[in-house]
């Protein structure tokens, strides 16, 4: 058996122990903070000590953990998503404020960045809890993975499957040579931006917690708000900043290291930026067109503001949306199956996807015309692989099926359409607000606990991009896989250099 082996074995753990390693260390770190400020930390405090004890066996056996297989990266993917999650839900339940469910709903809605929210009472929490809850977003808008990989050195080779899987958005884009360096100017980027926003919102007005809070959940297009009207509390400058940098946190990460490293023009000349910043422009014009129409006050700004907000995922509100004309909210409804730009940390579809759809849409009605032509689809200046667009077409097959069946779920369970059918997007695209129900001031706490995990798992399919959880379903998943064999000549050769 080649000697790497045994190693492979170990890397979903390993992955697994430094995963709750760091949550364990930013617990306490919060925890601290709460005892600080004469707050309950028991909560903090004990899901670092959960944390520890679940991470620790993984860093029992092999110090190396090797170059994964495709299937120990998902595996690691897939378990770091659900494992966090659960870890970060303790400090929630053990306030008292929520049951265990409502917690996990809260704390998946959190690391997700989908910003759904079970919370009612927000007198209950705590200025630290609301900030950790703000932080969870923060570390799920970059990604567990990427920040890993910036951050943690034995991952820089063998993390290569996970920064692949974990990347949002159709394919990678390779703006330096070595997976690291690649990582780090992503983090460097994100907080970068996050410094940035926090110092904007500082001198709109703001005070220190709520700066620090949304800054976090701007960046990460997560929208979580220590107020349970979002921004429709604060003024206009204050919505402005957050319109600025909720563009900026839905535009891909890669261009804009690019432009801070002197090439700004590569904005401008990529595909998708154009397409993405044509969509906004074109939507909210129409918005505050129609807000004209209906006297609403301050057209302009609200109707930009919620463009981008549900255009990026990020979910805030500056006004209760639900009450303004039902054209307006179509138009917000179309936006929920839009997303950002892929390399961004927006959820939904992605303007990349829909772009290579439309192009492959407009090739097969040319190839009727023409059947024996060679017609790729480019995107800009880039060909499109055939491969890409199977994935493409796979990923949306299973997005629209997956929303389909959760919509028909919620609407057999007793909701009304819209609430059944915005409940079910927001939840996917990882938005946070729908329309009904669970508009921008509502909440999900009425939905039952099995209604709740229902939507806790679209959360999670969601952020994963669907393909990634829809291969627990397979039989191949579960079937232990075949050990290599290493041909005898190799294992002389072996030897020899031995």
């Amino acid at each position: 058996m080649p000697p790497s082996a045994p190693a492979r074995s170990r890397f979903a753990p390993r992955v697994l122990a430094l995963g709750l390693a760091a949550v364990a260390t930013a617990l306490l770190i919060f925890g601290v903070g709460a005892l600080a400020a004469g707050e309950q930390a028991s909560g903090f405090f004990a899901a670092a000590l959960i944390s520890v004890g679940m991470g620790l066996p993984g860093f029992v056996g092999a110090k190396d953990p090797g170059e994964p297989s495709r299937r120990e990266a998902l595996l690691s993917v897939l378990a770091l998503w659900l494992v966090v999650p659960a870890v970060g839900a303790v400090p929630y339940w053990v306030s008292g404020h929520m049951g265990w469910m409502d917690a996990a709903f809260e704390s998946m809605s959190g690391f997700t960045t989908t910003g759904a929210t079970v919370l009612t009472d927000f007198g209950a929490f705590s200025p630290t809890l609301f900030l950790w809850r703000a932080f969870t977003q923060w570390v799920g808008g970059i990604g567990i993975i990427v920040l890993f990989v910036a951050v943690f050195p034995q991952l820089a080779i063998a993390g290569r499957q996970l920064f692949l899987t974990e990347t949002p958005g159709p394919s990678e884009d390779r703006f330096t040579p070595r997976l690291r360096s690649t990582a780090r100017a992503v983090l460097t980027v994100y907080l970068a931006l996050t410094f940035a926003a926090f110092i904007a919102y500082l001198l709109s007005g703001l005070s220190t917690f709520d700066a620090l809070a949304h800054a976090w959940t701007t960046l990460s297009a997560g929208g979580f708000s220590p107020h349970p009207r979002s921004l429709e509390v604060f003024g206009a400058a204050t919505q402005w900043v957050a319109i600025v940098f909720m563009t900026l946190a839905g535009a891909n990460f890669a261009l804009q290291y690019r432009a801070l490293m002197g090439r700004p023009v590569v904005l401008l000349r990529d595909f998708e930026f154009r397409a993405y910043l044509l969509i906004a422009a074109v939507v909210s014009g129409g918005m505050a067109a129609i807000l004209m129409a209906f006297d609403q006050p301050d057209s302009i700004r609200h109707a930009l503001f919620q463009t981008m907000s549900i255009m990026t995922t990020t979910g805030y509100a500056s006004v209760g949306f639900v009450q303004w004309p039902q054209q307006a909210q179509a138009l917000l409804l179309v936006l929920m199956f839009v997303g950002g730009s892929a390399g961004s940390a927006a959820g939904g579809v992605k303007v990349a996807r829909l772009l290579i759809v439309a192009k492959n849409f407009a090739r097969e009605i040319r190839r009727t015309l023409h059947p024996r032509a060679v017609l790729p689809v480019t995107l800009g200046s880039r060909m499109v692989p055939e491969d890409v667009l199977r994935a493409v077409g796979a990923f949306l097959t299973l997005y629209v099926g997956l929303f389909a069946v959760v919509a028909g779920i919620l609407g057999v369970a007793g909701h009304d359409f819209t609430t059944s059918f915005t409940a079910s997007i927001a939840t996917l695209g990882n938005i946070g607000p729908g329309l009904g129900e669970v508009g921008p001031m509502g909440s999900f706490a009425s939905f039952p606990d099995l209604e709740k995990g229902l939507l806790i798992f679209s959360m999670y399919a969601g952020r994963l991009e669907v393909v990634t959880v829809f291969v627990l379903f397979t039989s191949e998943w579960w079937r232990a896989p075949r050990a290599r064999r290493i041909p005898a000549a190799s294992m002389r050769g072996e030897s020899r250099r031995e």
